[in-house]
């Protein structure tokens, strides 16, 4: 059975193309060190009332290049400089590597431009804490690309539990993508994907317990290692980890390195004291919405796993946007505007970044101390900087 819902997105705020104003958009990246990440660069051409800018990249011939892709004629080898002149008022911050997101986020931040910016949020929780610090004293939004927060499927989903469809929550399960990358390294770049879902839907977790091994023994000092892009230093090729929520329910990750994987454990499993939702982690309009109405959490021939099918009515709200993974993007966008015009805070903001850090963290620093550790952390380095062994 197939049920389709048409959704307005109500929580996913405003569609840009709504907005009371014109935007001046400037875009961050580095050709070479973590590039324009997942379309942090292009999204900004959905939308009719923001006009690019300018363009920064220390890399020349990475500058030509984005400037012929984004349309603008204004480049800078010197993020700051073009802050300075060009003074923007969002400004998309779009390297993967994390080895310069302290000082281009505090740059924006001083700059009094608002942020959308790529994930991990992070190297170490030092790192979240100056950012969030930056963000705040200087009264910006900054926006995350955890892009399930906007999904339709999630919101819907969200919309169902609420609604008491699959009872009270009993327990989240979630495991990572476990290609090539399984374990620590799938765990900062696409576990925190997963840790932001459990948040979404568990609020944040009080302590953490977790296991850390490579190849069934237990990770050791000289397993610790930095990844092929500087994500901080990993360690594991097996990572099960357990963390508390409030009123006694509990959130599982994992990600082992097996040679075996299927895209549909990329996912985020809800189980409740009716049933139990699914919910694959792609990003919209990839991604889908699973719906088990049984308690005993199992399939028979009377109650059988049903996908819902959710088309949000993009065009009814203005919003002028070919199908394809630019939806994402420009989902968290609208909300980021929503949150520069209406106040409050964007649905996945510093705070929200800072906390999937603090998860990863603490599956180490829980690791290293054999029992559970209390989050948030009151250790602010990195756990592994300080390795087990």
């Amino acid at each position: 059975m197939r049920r389709r819902h048409f959704l307005s997105l109500p929580l996913a705020g405003l569609p840009l193309a709504a907005a009371s104003r014109r935007y001046r958009v400037a875009v961050i990246g580095h050709t070479g060190r973590g590039n324009y990440g997942h379309g942090i660069d292009t999204v900004w051409r959905a939308f009719e009332n923001v006009e690019l800018v300018a363009v920064a990249d220390a890399d020349e011939a990475g500058r030509a290049a984005a400037a012929r892709r984004l349309g603008v004629t204004k480049t800078y080898a010197d993020y700051r400089e073009m802050l300075h002149k060009e003074k923007p008022d969002i400004v998309g911050v779009a390297p993967r590597w994390m080895d310069q997101r302290v000082q281009m986020v505090t740059a924006a931040a001083e700059a009094g431009a608002h942020i959308y910016m790529e994930k991990p949020f992070a190297l170490t929780l030092a790192d979240a804490d100056r950012m969030v610090a930056a963000v705040q004293r200087h009264k910006v939004k900054l926006q995350i690309a955890h892009q399930m927060r906007t999904s339709p499927y999630v919101i819907r989903a969200k919309a169902m539990i609420d609604a008491g469809e699959i009872g009270e929550i009993q327990e989240i399960r979630s495991r990572g993508k476990e290609d090539r990358r399984a374990g620590g390294e799938d765990m900062m770049v696409l576990g925190s994907h997963l840790f932001d879902m459990q948040r979404y839907f568990l609020g944040n977790p009080l302590w953490v317990s977790a296991h850390v091994t490579v190849d069934g023994r237990e990770v050791t000092a000289s397993d610790v290692r930095q990844p092929t892009e500087p994500i901080g230093p990993i360690a594991g090729t097996q990572i099960s980890a357990t963390f508390a929520y409030a009123n006694g329910v509990h959130g599982f990750f994992g990600s082992r390195a097996a040679g075996q994987t299927h895209p549909l454990r990329f996912s985020t499993w809800i189980y409740g004291s009716k049933g139990v939702i699914a919910l694959p982690n792609g990003i919209y309009p990839g991604g889908a919405l699973y719906l088990l109405r049984a308690p005993g959490w199992l399939p028979t021939e009377e109650l059988r796993m049903e996908q819902v099918k959710v088309e949000p009515d993009l065009a009814a709200q203005g919003m002028t946007i070919r199908p394809g993974p630019e939806i994402a993007n420009a989902l968290m966008v609208a909300d980021l505007v929503r949150a520069i015009e209406g106040g409050g805070k964007p649905c996945c903001n510093e705070e929200d970044g800072r906390w999937t850090i603090e998860m990863v963290h603490g599956v180490y620093a829980a690791q290293k101390t054999g029992n559970r550790v209390r989050l948030p952390l009151a250790q602010r380095t990195h756990p592994l900087e300080s390795p087990p062994g």
